[in-house]
């Protein structure tokens, strides 16, 4: 029987989210001993390689060139807050619990575009953005003795990521997704070689096997992630996003033997059922318009 490119766009969702968290096992372990600075340099020299290829498939010649390079820097300055943020949260939290909190990024994509960009948000979707917050709360547990500060870092890269997203969509008005991911790895490799030299950590014997681990999986994942939204609608594959949870606590376990306690599940559940809400209600009212 032959698979429909819905289901097929399902598999290679599934696949891509299944090597971002392969990939975030691995950083939480490389983190220890390297600067973040190191673990971004070497994504977004993948992320330059990635680039290039994708150009050449699709006979882009011009993907050096940008309608709005203002636009193209800052959204690539934002990428290297959020993606710092986010592996810097490895190093002092869970994954479950790191990915719980960061899984808000679509809740909060709505409620920016609400207050920035002036996006209609109906009642209930409003709603579903409060308990998308209150799940983080109950991940957090603000005001408890056993609320660790930590946790803010992944709810900052949520912040950044989402307004990343929202400059991501801007920019799409002017250029190609390629050009996109060229500027993000240019700007993110020029940050880096000037931020590195402050913070280098010398290389130890099993470095070299955790950065071919991380640039292994980082490729997948995004090669993964292309194929995905090839086949099937984003409106798709975006939900998929939060198998990530499931990941991170099934690998979190496995490596790390962290097993997340109810409270923290009950979060996760609340900010899983509010972001797929959120983003079956986004993309409906999007049909509508």
């Amino acid at each position: 029987m032959k698979l429909s490119d819905t289901y097929i766009g399902i598999i290679f969702a599934i696949l891509a989210y299944f090597s971002f968290s392969l990939l975030d096992a691995i950083q939480k372990t490389t983190v220890i001993y390297h600067s973040i600075f190191q673990i971004l340099f070497l994504k977004y020299f993948f992320t330059l390689f990635l680039s290039l290829a994708e150009s050449y498939r699709k006979k882009n010649f011009n993907f050096y060139k940008t309608k709005n390079s203002q636009l193209q820097i800052t959204r690539s300055i934002l990428s290297v807050i959020e993606s710092g943020l986010f592996v810097l949260s490895f190093r002092y939290l869970s994954l479950a619990d790191a990915h719980s909190i960061g899984s808000l990024t679509p809740v909060i994509v709505v409620a920016l575009s609400a207050l920035i960009l002036r996006e209609k948000v109906n009642l209930k979707t409003w709603i579903a953005i409060f308990f998308g917050f209150l799940g983080v709360l109950i991940i957090m547990r603000p005001g408890l003795s056993i609320f660790d500060p930590k946790s803010l870092i992944p709810l900052g890269a949520a912040f950044f990521l989402s307004l990343y997203q929202i400059v991501t969509r801007k920019a799409s008005e002017y250029d190609s997704s390629e050009t996109s991911l060229f500027y993000t790895s240019i700007v993110g490799i020029t940050l880096m070689i000037f931020i590195i030299p402050f913070y280098w950590q010398p290389m130890q014997s099993f470095s070299y096997f955790l950065f071919i681990g991380v640039g292994i999986f980082f490729s997948l994942g995004i090669y993964f992630q292309i194929i995905a939204l090839s086949y099937a609608k984003a409106s798709v594959v975006q939900p998929f996003h939060y198998t990530l949870i499931l990941w991170a606590i099934i690998l979190g376990f496995i490596f790390y033997n962290d097993i997340p306690d109810t409270t923290t599940l009950i979060g996760a559940i609340i900010i899983t059922i509010s972001g797929i809400y959120v983003l079956n209600n986004r993309s409906n009212s999007h049909k509508i318009n």
